[in-house]
C-alpha cells in the first residue's frame, strides 16, 4: 500500500520560497555591510565641507588654494583605486576592504590631531587610499556576490551609502556648530571643532572593520585560487543548491587558469590587426570620467564655503548642505528601485539631460549676478531662491543616475578576465578626474567666475548624454559570465 504524504506536497513549494527569502537577506546583508566603505566616504565629504573654511582661515590659504583640502585625499583616492583593484586579485576583496576600514580609522584620527599643514596633507592622502580603494573593491564585491536580478539594486547600496554618510556628516557638522558657534571655535578639551568633524569618523571606521571580518569572500575570487569547497560553501547561501555546480562551472570558462590580471589584458586585436582597448572597457572608462565632471563633487566639496561666499550665513549654509544631502538620500532610494526595472542607459539618460539644465540655469543665474568689493556674487531674493533650487535638481537628478548607475556598471560591465584590470585603471582615472574638477574648480571661480565655471559642467553633462546614448551597452539582468 503506497501512502502519499499530502502535506508534505504543500509545505514543499513553502520550503523553496523560505530557502529563496532567507538568500535575498543574505544578499542584502552582506551588500549592506561592505557598502559601509562608501559610508565612510560620504561621512569625510560632510567632514571636509563643514571644516574647509576653518581649515582654510588656520593656515592662511586663499580661496584659490582651497584645494589643499581636497585634492590631497584625491591623489590618495587615485592610487587606491588603482592598487585596490589588482590587490584584490591577489588577496581577495574582504582583506582589502579591512585594510582600507583601518586606514579611514588612522586618517581620521591623525587628520584632527594635526598642527602643521605638511602633516594635514600626508593624512589626507592616507584618508584617500582608503577611500580609493573601498570604491573598486565594493562595487565588484557587490557585483560578484549578488544574484543578476537584483544586482543593480545591490549594486546601488554603495550611492545609497555614499550619500546616507554625507548626510549624517552633515548633521553632525551642524550639531558640532550650534554647540560651539562656528568650525573654528574650541569645542571639548581644548580642541577647535573642525578638528572634532574629523575625529567623529574614527566611530563608524571601527564598526566598519569589525563588520567586515563576518563577511564571506567572493565566490569567483575563490573558484580563481581553486577554493572550490570554500566557494561552494559561499555559494549554498547565495544560490539555490542545484545550481551551484552550474555557476562554478561558469566562473571557471571565464577565468584563464594560470594567467595573471593585468592591464595587457584590456587589449584587444581589431580586424585589421591593429590593438586597442576593448569596447567595453573604453566604455567603463569614460563614463567613470564623465560622472565626476558633471561637477556634483564641487556642491559636496565646496557647497558650504559657495554659499557663505554669496553671503549666506555659516549655520545657514551648513542648513542647506542638510537639505541637499537629504534630498540625495530619498532620490537615491528611487534609484534603488528603477534600475533593475529601468535599467541602467535609460537613466544615465535621465540623468544626464536634468543635470545639463540645472547647471545651465545656475550658469545663468551667477553669470548676471552683482558682485561685491571682493567679487563674490552677490545673490537675494529670487535669484538666490533659484540657484539653491536649481543646486537641488541637479544633485536630484545626478543621485537618480549616474551617481549609482556608473558603480553598478563598473562592476558588472567586464568579464571576469579583465575585471580586476578594468576596474583598477577605472578608478584611476576616475579619481583623476575627480582631482582635476575639484583642484580646477577655486581656479577656474577667480577666473571666469561661477557662472563660466558653471557653463563648463553643463557641457559634460550634454556630452555625457550623447555619449551614453550612443556607445554605452544596457547591463541590466546579465550574468558576469555573459559579460
Amino acid at each position: 500500500m503506497i501512502k502519499i504524504n499530502f502535506f508534505n506536497k504543500i509545505n514543499l513549494p513553502i520550503k523553496i520560497n523560505l530557502q529563496k527569502y532567507i538568500a535575498i537577506i543574505y544578499n542584502i546583508r552582506i551588500a549592506a555591510i561592505a557598502s559601509l566603505g562608501g559610508f565612510l566616504f560620504g561621512f569625510d565629504i560632510a567632514a571636509v565641507n563643514g571644516a574647509i573654511v576653518a581649515v582654510q582661515n588656520k593656515f592662511g590659504v586663499e580661496i584659490s588654494g582651497m584645494w589643499l583640502s581636497v585634492s590631497p585625499t584625491l591623489i590618495g583616492a587615485a592610487a587606491g583605486a588603482f592598487a585596490g583593484g589588482l590587490l584584490a586579485e591577489r588577496f581577495g576583496q574582504k582583506l582589502c576592504m579591512i585594510f582600507a576600514a583601518a586606514l579611514f580609522f588612522a586618517s581620521g584620527f591623525a587628520t584632527g590631531n594635526h598642527f602643521a599643514m605638511h602633516d594635514f596633507i600626508f593624512w589626507r592622502v592616507i584618508c584617500g587610499l582608503a577611500i580609493g580603494m573601498a570604491n573598486v573593491v565594493i562595487p565588484r564585491y557587490i557585483a560578484e556576490t549578488a544574484p543578476s536580478n537584483f544586482r543593480g539594486r545591490l549594486g546601488s547600496f554603495q550611492q545609497l551609502a555614499i550619500v546616507l554618510g554625507i548626510l549624517a556628516g552633515m548633521l553632525i557638522n551642524l550639531f558640532l556648530v550650534k554647540i560651539s558657534g562656528s568650525a573654528q571655535n574650541i569645542l571639548w578639551f581644548g580642541f577647535e571643532t573642525w578638528r572634532w568633524m574629523f575625529w567623529m569618523e574614527c566611530i563608524p571606521a571601527i564598526f566598519y572593520g569589525i563588520f567586515v571580518l563576518n563577511l564571506p569572500e567572493s565566490p569567483r575570487f575563490l573558484v580563481a585560487k581553486e577554493r572550490i569547497d570554500d566557494a561552494k560553501k559561499v555559494l549554498e547561501k547565495l544560490l539555490d543548491k542545484t545550481k551551484i555546480d552550474e555557476k562554478i562551472n561558469d566562473i571557471r570558462k571565464t577565468i584563464a587558469s594560470g594567467t595573471s590580471i593585468n592591464i595587457i589584458n584590456l587589449y584587444s586585436k581589431t580586424s585589421r590587426g591593429k590593438t586597442r582597448l576593448y569596447p567595453a572597457v573604453i566604455a567603463g572608462l569614460l563614463i567613470a570620467i564623465l560622472q565626476q565632471f558633471s561637477g556634483i563633487n564641487v556642491i559636496f566639496y565646496y557647497g558650504n564655503a559657495l554659499w557663505q561666499s554669496v553671503g549666506i550665513k555659516e549655520n545657514h549654509s551648513l542648513l542647506i548642505g542638510i537639505i541637499i544631502s537629504a534630498v540625495n538620500v530619498l532620490t537615491t532610494i528611487v534609484a534603488i528601485f528603477l534600475i533593475d526595472k529601468k535599467g541602467r542607459k535609460p537613466l544615465l539618460l535621465i540623468g544626464s539631460a536634468g543635470i545639463f539644465v540645472a547647471w545651465i540655469t545656475m550658469s545663468l543665474i551667477f553669470g548676471s549676478a552683482q558682485t561685491d568689493v571682493n567679487t563674490n556674487p552677490v545673490l537675494h531674493g529670487v535669484p538666490a531662491i533659484l540657484a539653491i533650487i536649481s543646486t537641488i535638481i541637479c544633485v536630484i537628478f545626478f543621485s537618480i543616475s549616474w551617481g549609482p548607475v556608473v558603480w553598478v556598471m563598473l562592476g558588472e560591465m567586464f568579464n571576469n578576465k579583465i575585471r580586476g584590470a578594468a576596474l583598477s585603471l577605472a578608478g584611476l582615472l576616475q579619481w583623476l578626474a575627480n582631482l582635476t574638477l575639484c583642484t580646477t574648480y577655486p581656479p577656474l571661480v577667480k577666473a571666469f567666475g561661477f557662472g563660466g565655471v558653471y557653463g563648463i559642467y553643463a557641457f559634460f553633462a550634454l556630452f555625457g548624454f550623447f555619449f551614453v546614448l550612443g556607445k554605452v551597452q544596457e547591463t541590466v539582468g546579465k550574468e558576469l559570465e555573459e559579460m
